[in-house]
């Protein structure tokens, strides 16, 4: 996965499970910007571990098939940019969310990419990363693609 963009976005673990169930859907086209090098996408081995627990949901099961879940559990293993020793944040009342904060702030994200408009979005920034919706990130790739 070639990398063009110097941009970085960690994305919360709702809008990578979204795009396995709505094939075609926001969620899935940023991911396909991600996997054709349009950003870097910046995880931690802590999100993955949410990931993977999350993709086992029993409710989740008639949506995403165990193919899907394990390529792009691989994919972000060997593609995405990990952080590690991430800082501590209570910026959320939710301690899941502070964990995807964290990575983002510890992998030097730009942006972090979320549906969850209860908790991440209405925070707006944190410790310098800017938190954005799904429609917003695939927008600033797109502003970005036509200013190269």
């Amino acid at each position: 996965m070639e990398r063009r963009i110097g941009m970085r976005m960690a994305l919360d673990t709702n809008v990578l499970v979204s795009a396995l169930i709505t094939p075609g859907g926001l969620p899935d086209q940023l991911l396909q910007h991600w996997e054709v090098g349009d950003f870097t996408l910046v995880t931690s081995a802590e999100q993955l571990d949410e990931v993977a627990r999350v993709l086992q949901y029993e409710k989740l099961q008639r949506f995403i098939r165990q193919d899907q879940a394990s390529r792009l559990l691989v994919n972000l293993r060997r593609f995405a940019s990990f952080a590690e020793k991430l800082p501590y944040v209570d910026a959320s009342r939710d301690a899941n969310d502070n964990v995807i904060l964290a990575t983002a702030i510890g992998g030097s994200a730009s942006h972090l990419v979320t549906g969850d408009k209860a908790d991440l979005l209405s925070l707006k920034q944190v410790q310098g990363v800017v938190i954005v919706s799904v429609r917003e990130a695939i927008d600033l790739l797109a502003s970005r693609s036509r200013a190269d």
